[in-house]
């Protein structure tokens, strides 16, 4: 039963992860440290579901990254700067993670969701800012949808992208709940290569943060053999599905799911 459940959230993350470009985080995490405390997935620790969280990341990193250059639609380039912002910051986010108890981590991952809700709600209604393309560096992306010119100061994204690392170290999740709506609102990134760069980034920055993980003994590596071949061939479903299907449905979905988990999260944070 405990294997069965693993698999399904797997499976879901990988999906939703990879068609949004959040990298399943937000959905795993939540997930696990509920069950957990009902009882029905044993030993979870804050430390433990983040553990598991981010070496789920790495495959589910890998997995859209590769569906996603077929496509054409990963800007390595941005993707690398990014990296460089987000991987210090994972591991300060690792490190900040050992003091955390459950009901703290409970209360912060609640909020952080509650805001990553808003997040993707308001990103719609909000004009993008031409500033960061106007002073920053430009890259231009034709496809059959059209001509897209984005951009960003580097320095900024930079320091952007350790923000979002330091998130995705403390919390694990995938730090592209927060990077495309940046990359959408701020630096004019069309759609598709926004999900596209963003999980290779996730690939990248999980990559590291796995490592600062296994270091501290954070990985319950038992529950890693049904998640990740599940949230592998999520991801893969998830970037198939992110070129057919109407993805605003989904992201309205994703925002209802992430406010009502984000709430309970709090609830049971302060109870």
């Amino acid at each position: 039963m405990e294997w069965l459940l693993l698999v399904v959230i797997g499976l879901f993350s990988g999906i939703v992860g990879s068609v949004v470009g959040l990298g399943g985080g937000v959905i795993l995490v939540p997930a696990i440290v509920y069950l957990g405390s009902i009882g029905w997935i044993d030993g979870i620790t804050p430390q433990t579901v983040v553990g598991l969280s981010v070496i789920m990341m790495i495959f589910v990193g890998l997995s859209s990254t590769i569906a996603y250059m077929k496509k054409k639609t990963v800007d390595f380039k941005s993707g690398f700067i990014f990296f460089a912002g987000s991987a210090p910051g994972t591991v300060v986010g690792a490190f900040v993670n050992r003091g955390l108890d459950l009901p703290s981590f409970q209360l912060y991952f609640g909020i952080m969701m509650v805001f990553l809700a808003l997040l993707l709600l308001v990103r719609k209604y909000v004009k993008p800012v031409e500033w960061f393309v106007k002073n920053g560096r430009k890259t231009t992306f034709e496809d059959a949808r059209g001509t897209y010119v984005y951009g960003y100061p580097i320095w900024f994204a930079v320091l952007l992208t350790f923000g979002i690392g330091f998130s995705s170290g403390l919390f694990g999740i995938g730090g592209g709940s927060m990077l495309v709506p940046a990359m959408l609102l701020l630096f004019l990134f069309p759609p598709h290569v926004a999900v596209g760069t963003s999980m290779f980034m996730v690939f990248l920055s999980a990559l590291v943060n796995s490592i600062t993980h296994i270091s501290l003994g954070n990985v319950p590596w038992l529950y890693t053999i049904p998640v990740i071949p599940a949230a592998y061939i999520g991801a893969k479903v998830g970037a198939y599905l992110n070129h057919r299907l109407n993805s605003d449905s989904l992201v309205i979905l994703l925002q209802i799911v992430l406010l009502l988990l984000g709430i309970r999260s709090i609830y049971d944070g302060l109870m």
